[in-house]
């Protein structure tokens, strides 16, 4: 695995930028799955993120950590987005991704995201760009 896969299997966070109303950019923070050199990111189908990806699904989205060198490195991403709705995929996606930040699935909080996630959002890089200073 290269540098930048095993960055994006290990990072937590990533900013998600989609189009919105006016062309106007749309920036959220979210929870996501790097597998297959695609981007897994569950969400629901009334959120902004996935209204804008129905609407147009160009895409840009941001990983990054350090703020001071040697330690800076990120990754920024462009792609296509599609909305997985199957209901049995979302949910055995929608498992994985949670697993990264919660040890089991029987957590309150897990069960409740669980149960809202209806949608996935899976980005299909088109171009990457990496940083490191």
């Amino acid at each position: 695995m290269n540098k930048r896969d095993e960055f994006l299997s290990q990072q937590k966070i990533l900013r998600l930028a989609t189009v919105g109303k006016n062309k106007t950019p749309h920036i959220v923070p979210v929870w996501y799955r790097y597998s297959g050199k695609k981007i897994y990111i569950g969400t629901n189908t009334k959120t902004i993120k996935a209204k804008n990806i129905k609407k147009n699904n160009q895409v840009s989205c941001c990983i990054d950590i350090g703020i001071k060198a040697p330690n800076i490195f990120g990754v920024l991403v462009q792609g296509n987005a599609n909305l997985i709705l199957e209901s049995n995929k979302v949910k055995n996606i929608a498992k994985k991704i949670l697993l990264r930040y919660f040890k089991s699935l029987d957590n309150k909080s897990a069960k409740e995201l669980l149960d809202d996630t209806n949608c996935i959002i899976e980005i299909v890089p088109e171009k990457f760009t990496v940083w490191n200073y």
